[in-house]
Order: structure tokens, then C-alpha cells, then sequence
């Protein structure tokens, strides 16, 4: 098989035809290094490519499977991951000049996990400085472009993960998501991001093990291939205080066999944060709403208003940013703009603000939990604007209204994250312009293959193709 065809493939694809010897884990590996090395200039995906460790590896592999040894369910498939996750031996700089030269030592348990299951790390994404962004864009690296029109922005935080997927760089990419980091990437680059359950995917090293809004996720081009990664990340671990089992096998088994959408009880809500909505992406949400319906479910258009946890989210994420960087303060000068007014934020709140801050949070979770009483599932537009250029640091105003701060117009996604909820955003169409559109699928806590199943019959019916000059 060529080299060019093999990036193309899936990776459940890519698996099976490792398994079965019909492709060697170094050919794959070969082949995803030599995109890298064709599109990577023009999009900016890696900051970091370790080939000379991957090609080890993928060698490693081979003879495993010569030799008839047990293989693991991600063996020989390469794995891209974000560069705030600590790998052993590859240089880790968490976007910031700080860490410019800085190689961990160990891996991150997540990745420890994924090498455990065979799968061969290719390198690093871009992120903005420890994430604190939905532009990746940083000092170190520069910015991330969109593959489907490179003067755009990919998003953030993981806004290199996306891009490398939606790019035929890599099949499957590790993130994160605190406000959205894993599913507005995923919506501007045309991918699958999955924002899990909190301690379904076990943390460590992590500076605030106890966080339950910051996340690690799965990120691939379709719901099978999230759900597989999925299955290699989840279970518990004596390294993260907040890890708990999957009340699932694998959540690979119950995509794979979702066959109908029949019997889902969905609610389509157009503008939960009441920050306004692009209209053409607001239709094409409507669209695969209805589409779902047609196939057999149950779809109510309903309004649904969060905004009035937006304060108490912002209130949060700069509590949590001042303990991530406590022990940076000193240095607080020499970071960017957005993460140090973060972290200044955070240090300005009183006892009383995060009272109010944790009171409203309940508030907001008691009114999703009220939803997953009627249903099973909230389908909402992802991102409200289409990509921006990608010099921007993010869209000032949206639908007329005025942004306040950097963060507000994710609204859409961190109101979900507010409340600690897993969501993912899949594909549901192009703009006219032919750019991605999300859809994203909130459910309660542990419905991961059930969000992954609902994403399933979305992609179907929307296959959106593949970015200009990556396919």
C-alpha cells in the first residue's frame, strides 16, 4: 500500500491491518513522518517531531508482531500528543519560553497508557502557552494554521492535535479541554474532539490533582477511531485522586454496533451561552438536529441560558491558573498577555467571589442534571463563528455583540465544562466558504459511548472530506 494511502486510512483501519500483517508499523509510521515533513511547514501542527524515537518504536512493534506476541489495541498506530502532557525524552515546552528546552524525565500517565496499548508517539502539537487560549498561537513556535484555509486559526488549546488530525498528519491525538480546548479545535479543523468525564482518564503529573474542570481527552476524524483511543486512556489509577472506572467494557464495542439513532431522546438548544450564533452555522446545527430526527429519534428544539454561570466559570479558571502558576509568580512578567491577566485575576478573588462562584456552579448543574431527566442527550452549536484569521487572538464581536474578555465567545463550550460534563464536537457540515462546522453533544456524566454513538450517525450522514492538499 502507498505511503499517501495509509495516512488516509482510520485508525481502527490502520490496526486491523497491522494485526492481520497486511501493513508493518513502520511503513505507517514512515508514512505519517513524511506528511509531517510535507504539510507540517505550511500548518504548523508539530512543534515538536521526535522520528528518530517514533521509527524505534515502530521497529519495536514489527517484531512483536512477527513474533506472534500479544499486541495491544492501538498497536503500531501512530499518536500524536499535546505538548502540555509530559513526555519522557521528548522535548515538553508547554508553549512557553520558560520550558523552550525542557525533556521530562517520565511520561504522563495518559501516555504511559497509550504506549502500553502499542501505539507509536509521533511527536508534540501546539498549544498556546499552557493553554491558556482558543488560538494556538505562542512565542516558541509561532501560530497553528487551519488545513482547511491556512489563514485561519485552528483553534486552542488544542488547536495543534486538531490540525494534524484534519491534516492526514496523524489518525489519533491525545488533548485536553478546561473551557473547550479539546471541542472548538475539533470544530474549526473538522475533527472529533471528546471532552470526558472527570477522572475517567486518570491526571499525573498534574499540579492540582483534585481539579475537576481541566480534562484529558481523545481527539480522531471519526467516532470509532475517539472511541478506541478512548478505551486505551480510561481506567483507574493510584496516581490520580479523582480516578474512577468506566462503567463500560469498551466504549470502542458499543460505537462499533450503534446502528440507529432510534429511540434517543434529544434536545436541540441553539445559543446556550445568549452570546448569539452565526446563523449559517446555526443552520447547518439545526440541519443535522433534524437529520437525527428523520432517522428515528426524538428531537425537541428547545432554549436553553447558561450565561449566568459566565462569571463563575471566569471566577474558576483564574482561581485554578493562580495555583497552576504559584510557583512561577516571580516570572510572571515573561509569560503571555492572556495567561498572566489570568493568573493576576486569580490572586484578585476574595472568599467571597468563589463562594458565590461554587453556589452558581450548582446552580448550573442542577439545571443540566434537570435536562437529562427528558433527555438522553443536548445538541448544541459548538463554536458560534466560523474560523478567524489567525493573527487574531480571538473574534472581538460576535452576532454584534461585544466579547468582554478573550474567553467569552467559547461560552458555548465552557458553560458545559462549568459543570464538569462530558461533550464532544463532530463535524455536521461546511460553510459556504467551505469551512468546518461542530455540533456538540452534551450528555451526563459517564455517557461517553453514547455521546461517541450519537457522533457516529451525525458523521454519517455529513461526511465533510478531507482540507485542501492534505488528502
Amino acid at each position: 500500500m502507498a505511503k499517501g494511502e495509509l495516512t488516509r486510512l482510520s485508525a481502527v483501519e490502520l490496526a486491523r491491518l497491522i494485526r492481520t500483517k497486511k501493513a508493518s508499523p513502520v511503513e505507517v509510521t514512515e508514512a505519517h513522518l513524511a506528511a509531517i515533513g510535507k504539510v507540517n511547514p505550511a500548518v504548523n501542527a508539530f512543534c515538536t517531531v521526535a522520528a528518530e524515537k517514533a521509527l524505534a518504536w515502530a521497529r519495536e512493534a514489527e517484531r512483536a508482531v512477527k513474533k506472534r506476541a500479544k499486541l495491544g489495541t492501538l498497536h503500531g498506530v501512530p499518536v500524536a500528543i499535546k505538548d502540555l502532557t509530559v513526555t519522557a525524552g521528548i522535548r515538553t515546552t508547554f508553549g512557553s519560553t520558560l520550558y523552550r528546552d525542557h525533556v521530562p524525565t517520565e511520561d504522563a500517565e495518559v501516555v504511559r497508557r497509550l504506549k502500553a496499548a502499542g501505539a507509536i508517539v509521533l511527536g508534540k502539537t501546539n498549544t498556546p502557552e499552557f493553554g491558556a487560549g482558543a488560538n494556538t498561537v505562542n512565542k516558541v513556535f509561532g501560530a497553528t494554521r487551519n488545513p482547511w484555509n491556512t489563514a485561519l486559526s485552528a483553534s486552542g488549546s488544542t488547536g495543534g492535535g486538531a490540525a494534524a488530525l484534519a491534516a492526514r498528519m496523524a489518525p489519533l491525538a491525545e488533548g485536553s479541554d478546561f473551557g473547550g480546548s479539546l471541542r472548538t479545535p475539533a470544530a474549526f479543523c473538522g475533527v472529533i474532539g471528546l471532552r470526558t468525564s472527570a477522572g475517567l482518564v486518570p491526571k499525573h503529573p498534574a499540579t492540582l490533582p483534585w481539579h475537576d474542570q481541566s480534562v484529558a481527552g481523545p481527539m480522531a476524524r471519526s467516532a470509532e477511531d475517539c472511541a478506541l483511543l478512548l478505551d486505551a486512556m480510561i481506567g483507574l489509577s493510584p496516581l490520580s485522586p479523582l480516578s474512577c472506572a468506566a462503567p463500560w467494557r469498551s466504549a470502542r464495542e458499543v460505537v462499533a454496533k450503534a446502528r440507529s439513532p432510534r429511540g434517543l431522546r434529544l434536545a436541540y438548544a441553539p445559543d446556550i451561552a445568549g452570546i448569539g450564533v452565526n446563523g449559517e452555522i446555526e443552520q447547518i446545527c439545526r440541519t443535522a438536529a433534524h437529520d437525527l430526527r428523520d432517522a428515528g429519534a426524538s428531537v425537541d428544539e428547545i432554549e436553553i441560558n447558561m450565561s449566568d454561570g459566565r462569571d463563575a466559570f471566569i471566577a474558576l479558571r483564574a482561581e485554578a491558573m493562580a495555583g497552576n502558576h504559584l510557583q512561577r509568580l516571580e516570572r510572571i512578567g515573561e509569560l503571555d498577555d492572556n495567561l498572566a491577566g489570568n493568573i493576576r485575576a486569580g490572586f484578585a478573588l476574595t472568599v467571597t467571589d468563589l463562594a458565590r462562584a461554587e453556589h452558581k456552579r450548582a446552580e448550573i448543574w442542577h439545571r443540566w442534571r434537570g435536562l437529562f431527566e427528558k433527555y438522553d442527550l443536548v445538541l448544541t452549536p459548538t463554536a458560534p463563528v466560523p474560523p478567524f484569521p489567525v493573527e487574531k487572538n480571538y473574534p472581538e464581536v460576535v452576532e454584534g455583540r461585544k466579547m468582554r474578555m478573550y474567553m467569552d465567545w467559547i461560552g458555548p463550550t465552557f458553560l458545559v465544562s462549568l459543570a464538569a460534563l462530558p461533550a464532544a464536537s463532530v463535524p455536521a457540515g461546511l460553510t459556504s466558504a467551505k469551512l468546518p462546522v461542530g455540533l456538540q453533544i452534551v450528555g451526563p456524566r459517564f455517557s461517553e459511548p453514547l455521546i461517541l454513538s450519537a457522533a457516529k450517525f451525525v458523521e454519517d450522514v455529513h461526511p465533510i472530506g478531507v482540507p485542501p492538499n492534505c488528502g
